[in-house]
């Protein structure tokens, strides 16, 4: 019997997942833990592997399609076994044995410039944005059938012409940034181009000549419309469902910056990075594990209480936001907090974070300072009970014990929480607690 390939779901609260492409075409032979599809989850790239050896069969679904996680999208059969011909799918996989007892249906004629495709070969095309007219039809008169999609959408980029094999991020960045794909060079698998090639492109492309004429872009009073999916729906269902679900109780608490700054300046002259964030990170996770109701997630029937910090930080991409991990931070040294925090970052605006990169978060801050925000509020992470806004470091004016101004730099941070598991008192000496840490960071190495 055919062994069913599911398609895995890799987080918590994941239910579904996009077909980015078919890695491996029906009949193929594949062995245990071959890639044979490339999906996209929450805001990361995945691959799904073959369970055994075999060889691959009937897929369900064309790139491009959305499948429910725990679904069938293909079987594999093992070494030996026929193809059955009762399998979802199989009619239009596995070539028939003989002619079929019906007669064929009337070829409908169409315009010498159209072309002619079934309904569902058309439906299929339009979902993975292929041109039509670049596909040989098998089909009576040359007619394109579902098959012959199929078979170009897991066929190389070479064999489809005017097909570039790209990222989902690749592609935005590209539209967004000018870059022809036709002339990347892609460094994934099987040449795919990446996000990070489009921008290597980009920052090698010569300045057009400084008397190059300006082209004024030609004003219309329609809107853009941009369909809300992939990251963006991801983003969209699970904050709604987070903002009207857990009821959202927000605390602020002005920081006293003197001797963050002053630790960071002293490192600074050593040549040695310490960001803001990273102070954070490292404070907020020993204060974490002494309020364990802040340390906590909820799927709104029981709580967990985490017995270590793993600390999200909020990285904001063109296509929307992901909020990688940093794992057991409360035993972490700063500058490993830092390069852990840099090579997160990068490897989120290189579309290159791995599912393991995104699990068992237990809080989040989302820093904005850099952005010139004052203060905001955030929407809390799910299934997290709780995160830190941080706006930016500001100077002011503030009395001495003589009461003679001197000017201070003071953050504002501002912790949204589940009020359905922080109460308002724990809240509060949560943040009691961290600015007691970040004002005096000498209890940082406690």
């Amino acid at each position: 019997m055919p062994i069913p390939i599911i398609m895995p779901k890799f987080g918590f609260t994941l239910e579904s997942c996009d077909i980015v492409q078919w890695l491996k075409q029906d009949g193929d032979p594949v062995r245990s833990g071959d890639p044979i599809c490339e999906v996209t989850t929450d805001k990361v790239n995945m691959e799904v592997e073959a369970p055994e050896a075999g060889t691959l069969i009937n897929l369900l679904y064309p790139a491009g399609a959305t499948v429910p996680v725990t679904e069938v999208i293909a079987y594999l059969l093992r070494p030996g076994e026929a193809r059955p011909t009762d399998l979802p799918g199989a009619a239009s996989s596995a070539a028939p044995s003989k002619p079929p007892a019906l007669s064929p249906p009337p070829v409908l004629t169409a315009a010498p410039s159209a072309v002619s495709a079934s309904p569902v070969a058309q439906r299929m095309a339009e979902a993975a944005n292929l041109d039509l007219s670049q596909i040989q039809g098998t089909g009576p008169n040359n007619r394109i059938t579902r098959r012959d999609v199929e078979q170009a959408l897991v066929a190389p980029a070479s064999e489809v012409p005017g097909k570039v094999r790209a990222t989902p991020a690749a592609r935005h960045a590209a539209e967004q940034m000018g870059v022809d794909l036709a002339s990347v060079s892609g460094s994934g698998p099987r040449g795919r181009i990446q996000a990070a090639d489009v921008q290597q492109a980009a920052a090698q492309a010569p300045a057009p000549p400084a008397s190059a004429p300006v082209v004024t872009p030609i004003m219309s009073d329609q809107p853009q419309i941009i369909r809300i999916e992939g990251m963006r729906k991801t983003i969209a269902t699970r904050l709604q469902k987070s903002f009207q679900t857990a009821p959202h109780i927000f605390f602020d608490a002005q920081i006293d910056m003197s001797g963050i700054e002053t630790l960071r300046a002293k490192l600074k002259a050593r040549n040695e990075k310490l960001s803001v964030t990273t102070v954070l990170v490292k404070a907020c996770a020993g204060v974490l594990l002494r309020h364990p109701y802040v340390n906590a997630t909820t799927d709104g029937e029981s709580i967990s209480l985490w017995p270590t910090a793993n600390i999200g930080v909020a990285v904001a991409l063109e296509a929307g936001l992901v909020v990688p991990v940093v794992h057991h931070a409360e035993r972490l040294s700063m500058q490993t907090i830092q390069a852990q925090v840099d090579d997160l970052a990068g490897r989120a605006r290189g579309n290159a974070l791995k599912v393991n990169d995104m699990l068992d978060g237990t809080f989040t801050i989302s820093n904005l300072g850099m952005f010139g925000v004052d203060r905001f509020t955030a929407i809390i992470n799910p299934p997290q009970v709780g995160i830190l806004a941080v706006g930016r470091t500001m100077q002011q004016f503030v009395p001495d014990a003589n009461g003679q101004p001197i000017l201070k730099s003071f953050m504002t941070i501002t912790l949204s929480a589940d009020h359905r598991v922080v109460d308002g008192a724990q809240a509060a000496q949560f943040m009691q607690d961290l600015r007691h840490v970040l004002e005096e960071p000498a209890l940082l190495a406690w």
